[in-house]
């Protein structure tokens, strides 16, 4: 995926990064963003895991971690969710 020139030129002169490094920081972002949903769900899910979390503890926090995205994943169900890990 492409990025904008004006977002990194942007970028750069707001942040004192060279063009080069404001280039990989937009990818960054941009490929951070375009994650599918379902493989931002497994992640999380996988992480919080990690943390020790039960859940529906879990299911919660994800369902408000999407809805904050900067382009908003659609409402998810706890069953939806559910299914996403384990099919």
């Amino acid at each position: 995926m492409t990025t904008s020139p004006d977002l990194v030129a942007q970028v750069a002169a707001t942040t004192g990064l060279t063009p080069a490094e404001a280039a990989r920081v937009v990818g960054d972002v941009v490929a951070y963003l375009a994650e599918p949903v379902e493989d931002v769900v497994r992640r999380r899910h996988a992480e919080l895991k990690t943390h020790g979390a039960k859940n529906p503890e879990i299911f919660a926090r994800i369902a408000a971690e999407l809805e904050q995205r900067v382009v908003a994943a659609p409402r998810l169900s706890e069953r939806q969710l559910r299914r996403m890990i384990y099919g």
